[in-house]
């Protein structure tokens, strides 16, 4: 402490008006901690210590209450647990209802993951803003941050302030009692000029902002109670509106005029070379009509046959083949000069080998259209394979029937 001021505290003269605190600098935290105590057991009510690292003991030696900061945490995070089940319970069970395989419309495990995320944000959120509310900030400056001194306390030094409008700070007794407890220098602190009003600036940008960020909504509101005449305006057109030409239109830039271009002569698609004549086309090695099936002949097949079969041939054919499909019936009821199918159990259709069946699937016969770009080529052959067991099933004898199944046929 300075001289004149030392001579000040003697004569007991009344401290200048613009001071806004006495402030005692320590070098040591034990002796801040002492220094606290003593305080803390005076009539001292305005003051507080500054430290540059958490001090342990620092909250008993000043005789400090528990914050109620854990409350407002506590409570925060229970709003955010109950907004959370809330929200998915509405939407859910009651603003959105979506079945799905009988499940239920709301199940707490499910929504576990949502309801802890809001916990978590309420939660962080108040503590947040509650240390800020509660230690008084924002502050647009303060008085001891013009005190040259006081900047250490941010490295290596320890204060405490007792504040102007404490009673031992207007009798003057606050700089004999700092002096008294082993501080390092006790000196005032000035008061800040600086105006402590909200700057309007941050006040018009803090009602401005919300309104606008809520602009998005009242668009999206009005749009979605509104009917237009004009298409939606696209915030992201992705790729809504490309450079393209729509099927079966006319492109200037070919010399036939047409979009749609047909694949180059000679070229075959990646993946899709035909080299198995047997299969693609039924024709053995010597390009005659296959008599054998190019794959493995099994149930499975079978039972893929008959399926594509009720699919493709029954509509006209029959389930049976005997040219009897409910296509037929009703051209037939209404007349209209209806050329029925072929019967499929005919000796001119029995008679042909598999690969000419097959042909006849893929390409066509008379006023029946080729399937092969309908029926996938393993699904033709298995279609062949089941006509051939409903010809074996027509021309069957007791011969043919399993041995294990005769006694069954011979009961009927």
């Amino acid at each position: 402490m300075s001289q004149d001021m030392t001579e000040s505290q003697a004569t007991g003269m009344p401290q200048p008006a613009d001071n806004y605190a006495v402030l005692a600098e320590f070098d040591h935290p034990d002796d801040l901690i002492h220094a606290c105590e003593k305080i803390r057991d005076s009539e001292v009510e305005h003051w507080d210590a500054f430290t540059p690292f958490p001090v342990h003991g620092l909250d008993e030696a000043m005789g400090e209450k528990q914050t109620v900061l854990p409350w407002i945490v506590l409570v925060a995070g229970l709003i955010g647990l109950g907004g959370g089940v809330l929200l998915q319970w509405w939407t859910n069970s009651i603003s959105y209802p979506f079945l799905i395989s009988g499940k239920p419309l709301f199940s707490l495990p499910a929504n576990i993951p949502v309801i802890f995320e809001m916990t978590v944000l309420f939660a962080a959120l108040a503590a947040f803003s509650g240390v800020l509310i509660l230690g008084g900030m924002p502050r647009w400056s303060h008085p001891l941050h013009r005190k040259k001194s006081f900047m250490r306390v941010t490295a290596d030094r320890f204060f405490i302030a007792i504040f102007d409008k404490d009673a031992t700070f207007k009798s003057g007794e606050a700089e004999r009692l700092l002096a008294g407890l082993g501080a390092v220098e006790v000196d005032y602190c000035p008061a800040d000029p600086t105006s402590t009003e909200f700057p309007s600036q941050l006040k018009w940008a803090g009602i401005l902002i919300p309104l606008l960020a809520l602009a998005p909504f009242l668009l999206m509101v009005t749009s979605r109670n509104s009917t237009s005449s004009q298409p939606r305006f696209h915030v992201v057109p992705d790729m809504d509106w490309q450079a393209f030409y729509k099927g079966q239109s006319a492109n200037p830039l070919f010399p036939d005029g047409r979009a749609m271009r047909l694949p180059v002569d000679g070229t075959v698609a990646r993946g899709e070379l035909e080299e198995d004549e047997h299969l693609v086309f039924g024709l053995d090695d010597e390009g005659d009509y296959a008599t054998t099936f190019p794959m493995k002949v099994d149930a499975a097949l079978m039972a893929r046959g008959q399926q594509r079969f009720a699919i493709y041939c029954s509509p006209c054919h029959g389930l049976g083949g005997d040219g009897d499909g409910m296509v037929t019936k009703r051209a037939q009821e209404k007349g209209y000069g209806w050329v029925p199918p072929t019967d499929l159990h005919s000796e001119a259709v029995t008679k042909q080998p598999a690969g000419k069946i097959f042909e006849s699937i893929s390409d066509g016969v008379r006023n029946m259209p080729g399937y092969s770009s309908q029926i996938s080529t393993q699904d033709r052959w298995a279609i062949v394979l089941y006509l051939k067991a409903l010809w074996r099933q027509r021309a069957a004898s007791l011969a043919d029937v399993p041995e294990e199944a005769k006694d069954k046929v011979q009961d009927k």
